[in-house]
This record gives C-alpha cells, structure tokens and sequence, in this order.
C-alpha cells in the first residue's frame, strides 16, 4: 500500500540520518543495512493478484538491486569494525539471502552460523525459531521440526504459542516430511492468530493444497 511505502521511505530516511549523525556506530550503520536490504525485497513479497508470495518462490528479479548493493556495501563496512550487534547481524543474514540467485542457492549454512551468533547476542524465541528453519534447510526438515518443537515446549520459547509464525513454520516442516493431517492443524491454528487478510489468504490456499490419502 503506498502508506505502508511511505512508512518505509521515511524509515529508511531516518535511518541514513542516524548513520550521517553517529557515523562510528556499528548498529546504526546496521540498521540501515537491515531496512534497505529488507525493503529491497518487498516488491516481490506479494504478486499482482495480491496473494502473500514466500521467499522460495519470490521472483528475484523484483528485488530492488540499487538499495541491495548500497545495504551490502554497509554490511561489509560494518564487518572491517568488527564489532558484530543484533542490527548487524541480521543484516549480514539478509545480505546473504539477497546474495543468492536463487532460494536453492542460498548458502544455508552461513545463515545458521550467522544467527549462531545472533543468538549469543540476542537470545529470543524469535531468533531461535528462525534459526530452526535455517537449520531445516541445511539438515533436513525432520531436524528443523525437531527443533521448532523442543522451541514450543521450553521456557526459552514461552509465548511462541500465541505467535502466528511459529505455527506457520511447523506447518511447513510438517507438509514438507508429508504429515498433512498435522500441517493442517498448524495451519488452522495459525489462522486462528493472524488478523491480516493477505496472510489469511495465503494460508487458506496452502492448507487447500494439501495433498490427503485417498
């Protein structure tokens, strides 16, 4: 929506002032470099019919390349300091994503040990539930819904359960190990806790699209 544009370019406004201001502040540079690499990608988050579009199947060359580049060249400024914060290194996670030509291509297991790190910095189940799909992808699905669900049961990962996310994810590992009737109830459940109508859009359709046993 051009509010939601708007929003964004006044964000990103603010953040290249920040950045002018506090030049020698690792985490302001790294902020700037998670919003323009985060904005970068927006325009193939959601197609022309207005359906929610994931990462593995966003067309890449949507991306906005200019704001890429310039939050890479932040990236790299901020890894010669070598004072890695929680800003900095979700965008270092970022650059990698929006490195990648393809989602297949991503190098996976630099995402994982970059949100190693992220963790020992930040220790949130948020963090900790990302870095389980990271995992999935590097060693396999059945290990990454291991994760995600030893997540929901400790007390790291309270509050996981009211947050839509985290369903949507067991949804995904499930569906990819093919244990439909199970994705179906995560996706359910996660429907459940979203009020956003492109969201509830696109659950709705994976959870049509379930293959059931005949």
């Amino acid at each position: 929506s051009s509010d939601l544009t708007d929003l964004c370019t006044e964000a990103i406004r603010l953040g290249r002032l920040l950045v002018e201001l506090m030049p020698d502040e690792p985490e302001a540079v790294g902020l700037l470099a998670l919003m323009l690499l985060t904005e970068a990608r927006r325009p193939a988050r959601v197609n022309t019919g207005g359906e929610l579009v994931l990462l593995a199947e966003q067309d890449r060359s949507r991306w906005d390349r200019a704001l890429i580049d310039e939050g890479h060249a932040l990236v790299r400024r901020c890894l010669r300091r070598n004072a890695p914060g929680p800003y900095q290194l979700q965008a270092a996670i970022n650059a990698v994503h929006t490195d990648a030509p393809s989602f297949a291509a991503t190098d996976w297991r630099q995402v994982v040990a970059l949100y190693d790190q992220l963790m020992a910095r930040a220790p949130t189940p948020v963090v900790a539930l990302n870095r389980a799909v990271a995992v999935a992808e590097v060693e396999g699905a059945e290990r990454g819904l291991a994760l995600v669900d030893e997540l929901g049961t400790t007390r790291h990962g309270r509050g996981l359960e009211g947050f839509h996310p985290y369903h949507v994810a067991r949804a995904e590992l499930l569906r990819r190990l093919g244990r439909h009737s199970e994705a179906a109830q995560a996706y359910e459940r996660a429907l459940e806790l979203t009020g956003n109508d492109v969201e509830r859009a696109h659950l709705r359709s994976r959870l049509a699209g379930l293959h059931w046993p005949a």
